[in-house]
């Protein structure tokens, strides 16, 4: 396993552990207890602060941005229930097909 799946596994498992905890004293339970529309807004506003790191050619930046893109895709992914076997088992679907291949399955399954 990678440092970043193994990273990534231990983070979702602290923000599952973090699920119907004191708001007061976890930011994570702050969150998941806030509502998906607020997790999707905090993710919504990491995502576009990655974005201008890196269109401003900042790496560490875009690093430190990434984390916190991650951390709250992994709170959205848990307030809505989703898994990361559930992705990891859409990306799996995924493999071995062009992008547009793939583009062109999504729009004839919708």
């Amino acid at each position: 396993m990678s440092r970043f799946s193994e990273t990534l596994d231990r983070l979702a498992a602290t923000i599952e552990s973090r699920r119907g905890g004191d708001p007061a004293s976890s930011y994570t339970a702050k969150l998941l207890s806030e509502g998906l529309d607020r997790s999707a807004k905090k993710f919504g506003e990491e995502a576009f602060e990655a974005v201008i790191a890196a269109m401003q050619g900042d790496k560490d930046g875009l690093a430190a941005e990434s984390a916190d893109l991650i951390y709250h895709w992994l709170v959205l992914l848990a307030r809505s229930g989703v898994s990361l076997d559930e992705v990891a088992a859409w990306l799996e679907s995924r493999e071995g097909r062009s992008g547009l291949e793939e583009k062109a399955w999504r729009k004839k399954s919708t």
